[in-house]
């Protein structure tokens, strides 16, 4: 019954009617726990700092090879998880508890005043229970103080911790490490300690801390609804803004310190401001409010705070005024994305709509735009269902990303020739079964019509979509809907509008032998469009080099590990994530990155130039997008001294924009 009492959500008390049963979820997270039980990991030697189980493998690292005069030495605990297995973070949530650590039988220190640190956990959903911790590998980083320098430091180290994928099982584990006073240098033993050291430093990084790593609190505030519930609200200042946030909230539970708070409403707001509005599971009392523990979690970064919040009045919840402004942002987003470069490759088949529309009754030509406008919004929905999919799947999203796949652009380079054959006459076009059914209804060939030129005009991004998007695919799969419903909707605007106002057609002449000769011009971008994703095929047919492609002239290859590094030194560096298919970036390349007033600048010393390769997948450069919100490219930042944390610049480049953002940047 203690084992259970630790592991079950105890801490958030549950009205439960005595005659109800056990809820079903509750129930399977019981019965794999009890299943669990069944596979105890043994104890370990109390000898080794390395302990290797079925579900990880538990060790001591530390960053020196002994302790040189130091008044306390930093050490790691490390877990390398096996797939699908997972710890928990100090407050785990409503299920699971934390590792407890033993430095009993540890000699010249103080056990007591080891301090341990939690990097940033993940919120994990499974049946409706949320719990907060770690996947693949983790190191708590600890701080050991040493009573006297001059002796060895013995530490004996009994960690009991619970690890659950499917099933729970506890763990339990003795480690020992030795550090001698002084030892000689030894090649390969300062190696490993660097090593250690670096991988310390990585996750010492991600302890959210009061201040640093670009984020600030604001504000905090409690209010009660009338329904009683009550919500605390934090007002975080961001640079960069936040991209995937969430807030955890610990307070008093039982008379113990624990989480009070479930996933927060996220809400973005002016100057790099966001609020975080999350419902409290245990209620506060106001009369006598006590300290509570922010801790907000961004992408590997944190900011940890204890303050008492400030009682307000409920406020209307405006999560759905900013949903609505975002939808908004999408529909201009999409409308914009007709008239942005990217869109070149499928202009022919925009005019051929308008040539085929010359001449025709009022009732089919609305029939065939609203076609059109129906296969650009199925489309849309089709990519934010795919979309959602691989990103409940764990596989990172992005806008574009079909243009990474060798058989997609296959596809479109073998339709592509043929509609280009069959505008030249070469052949009459005849589509089999139940396809050509499809395409010889009414608007059937214009539905058709728009699900080409969508997949084919989506390889940048543009102003306002890349807003949108990046708020869509760090949300849930109902804002992805309703987000690329609303992208699509703007994509079709153009076409509404001629199904609405048919008059608008009637610019171009009657049918005639024009529209032979029409049809032969408007086949050659076709072949143009071809060609170009030949290009972009042939590479990715080839084997991947074993290293990053070399770059031209003075930029050098993306390193986001060298960044921080060379601003340090007083550097500014930008980074251009660019891809072959993306044609937006080639015309900031030639505009702007390549103008004769913008590579000077370039070149002067202390600038830093470097260049991000998405034309194949890439998951450092996809990281490094979503850093910012961002899923799509081009995409542009601007780092330095004045700036260390990145200033992002628009998709359209511009020259004034640029050099502002690299006199801002080098302070």
């Amino acid at each position: 019954m203690t084992f259970l009492s630790r592991l079950l959500p105890s801490r958030r008390p549950r009205s439960i009617a005595p005659s109800r049963s056990i809820p079903p979820r509750l129930a399977a997270l019981v019965a794999g726990i009890a299943l669990g039980l069944g596979l105890m990991v043994q104890d370990a030697a109390a000898d080794s700092a390395r302990v290797e189980t079925p579900q990880a493998a538990v060790s001591l690292i530390a960053d020196r090879i002994a302790i040189d005069g130091a008044p306390s030495v930093r050490i790691g605990l490390r877990y390398d998880l096996k797939d699908d297995w997972k710890v928990y973070w100090r407050s785990p949530g409503d299920a699971g508890y934390p590792a407890t650590l033993s430095w009993q039988g540890s000699d010249n220190t103080v056990p007591e005043q080891i301090r341990t640190d939690w990097p940033v956990p993940v919120r994990f959903s499974v049946l409706g229970i949320e719990t907060l911790g770690y996947k693949h590998q983790v190191v708590f980083p600890l701080t050991v103080p040493v009573t006297d320098p001059t002796h060895p430091l013995r530490l004996r180290l009994n960690a009991d911790y619970l690890i659950c994928s499917e099933i729970c099982v506890p763990g339990q584990v003795a480690l020992a490490l030795d550090l001698p006073a002084d030892a000689p240098p030894d090649r390969q033993l300062l190696a490993d300690a660097a090593a250690s050291a670096h991988l310390i430093d990585q996750y010492a990084a991600q302890v959210p801390a009061p201040a640093g790593q670009g984020l600030s609190l604001s504000s905090l505030t409690l209010s009660t609804g009338s329904d009683g519930g009550q919500t605390i609200t934090a007002t975080v200042t961001a640079l960069p803004p936040l991209t995937a946030p969430d807030l955890f909230i610990e307070g008093p539970v039982n008379g113990t310190t624990g989480l009070i708070s479930g996933p927060p409403t996220v809400r973005p707001g002016p100057d790099g401001t966001t609020t975080l509005s999350t419902p409290l599971t245990t209620p506060l009392p106001v009369t006598a409010l006590p300290p509570v523990r922010v801790t907000v979690a961004d992408s590997g970064r944190g900011l940890d705070a204890t303050l008492t919040p400030t009682v307000t009045t409920a406020a209307a919840d405006s999560g759905g005024t900013t949903l609505l402004l975002i939808l908004g942002l999408a529909l201009l987003g999409g409308l914009i994305l007709n008239i942005m470069p990217c869109v070149l490759p499928v202009l022919s088949l925009k005019l051929l709509h308008l040539v085929k529309a010359a001449g025709t009754e009022r009732p089919v030509l609305r029939r065939s735009f609203l076609g059109t406008a129906a296969g650009i919004i199925t489309t849309f929905l089709i990519m934010a269902g795919i979309l959602t999919g691989l990103k409940l799947a764990g596989t990172a999203v992005g806008w574009g990303i079909q243009f990474q796949q060798p058989v997609f652009l296959a596809v479109m380079i073998v339709l592509l020739l043929l509609f280009a054959a069959n505008l030249l006459g070469a052949f009459t076009l005849r589509l089999p079964g139940v396809i050509g059914d499809l395409a010889a209804r009414p608007g059937g060939g214009a539905f058709a019509n728009g699900v080409f030129a969508t997949l084919l005009a989506t390889p940048c991004s543009a102003p306002f979509l890349g807003t949108a998007v990046g708020f869509a695919l760090a949300r849930g799969p109902v804002e992805i809907l309703a987000i690329f419903t609303a992208l699509g909707l703007g994509m079709s605007l153009p076409y509404l509008a001629v199904a609405a106002a048919p008059g608008l057609a009637t610019v171009l002449p009657r049918p005639g032998r024009w529209m032979a000769t029409a049809k032969r011009v408007l086949a050659l971008p076709l072949i143009g469009t071809a060609l170009w994703l030949g290009s972009i095929l042939l590479p990715q047919l080839l084997p991947a080099p074993a290293a990053s492609p070399s770059v031209q002239g003075l930029w050098v290859r993306f390193a986001p590990d060298r960044i921080d590094t060379l601003v340090a030194g007083g550097q500014t560096v930008i980074v251009d994530v660019t891809a072959d298919w993306c044609v937006t970036c080639k015309i900031n390349k030639l505009t702007v990155l390549d103008n004769a007033t913008i590579l000077p600048r370039l070149s002067q010393p202390g600038v830093v130039a470097m260049q991000a390769d998405w034309t194949r997948p890439d998951p450092v450069i996809s990281a490094f997008l979503a850093r910012y919100g961002r899923y799509g490219i081009p995409f542009n930042v601007v780092y330095g001294p004045g700036a260390p944390q990145g200033l992002p610049l628009p998709e359209i480049l511009t020259p004034d924009a640029l050099i502002s953002a690299l006199d801002k940047a080098k302070g």
